[in-house]
């Protein structure tokens, strides 16, 4: 390089010391690259949920709570509906007399519907009684408690939301159940009044 061009590259520089930051010794302009993370743009954060979609979200999950609630309410209904008419059925095939229907909403928390019902002898109310329970778990009640046996003079048979009791005349007598439980006069299923039951329940 000529002395003349070094001299004159030396008066430009500010401190004399050296090129400046952007040139060459040879006084060509040094071209800058930037690299493509630099020249990217940073993502953008998400901006926080406002209020009122918040709200709409927890509006969405209860919503979706209280429909699975229903869808299972209703299940349930169907199901003791089921129960219900199986063992209603259950006691007028095995020839059980004097049948009532008592409805336990709102007095007791231990079922929604209670029958009671007579057998002319312990081992006719025996027979009821197994007729019963086989009913349950054909219904669908995996472990439907029963106790009297082996006497029979009053079983009961426990399915959950329906209890059936089956006495010998003097034995239901005696203990009256259905003054007890009763506040008004029971349904009460005379021969051939099934159907009557049936829409009633």
């Amino acid at each position: 390089m000529p002395i003349r061009a070094i001299i004159k590259f030396i008066r430009k520089r500010p401190d004399r010391g050296g090129p400046q930051e952007n040139e060459t010794l040879s006084g060509t302009p040094r071209t800058t690259v930037r690299s493509e993370a630099a020249a990217s743009p940073l993502p953008k954060a998400r901006a926080p949920k406002g209020k009122k979609a918040v709200v709409a979200d927890r509006g969405a999950k209860d919503m979706a709570k209280d429909l699975a609630q229903d869808e299972a309410n209703a299940a349930q209904d169907k199901l003791v509906a089921k129960l219900t008419a199986d063992i209603l059925t259950a006691l007028d095939d095995s020839k059980a007399e004097e049948i009532i229907s008592i409805d336990l909403a709102g007095k007791t928390a231990i079922a929604d519907t209670m029958f009671i019902a007579t057998g002319r002898s312990n081992t006719h109310v025996g027979s009821i009684a197994d007729r019963v329970l086989k009913a349950c778990k054909a219904a669908g009640v995996a472990s439907p408690r029963i106790e009297g046996l082996p006497h029979c003079d009053w079983v009961l048979v426990d399915a959950g939301d329906v209890i059936v009791h089956v006495f010998r005349p003097e034995v239901r007598q005696f203990y009256n159940l259905e003054k007890m439980w009763s506040s008004d006069r029971p349904n009460e299923l005379q021969a051939g009044g099934l159907d009557a039951e049936r829409r009633l329940i």
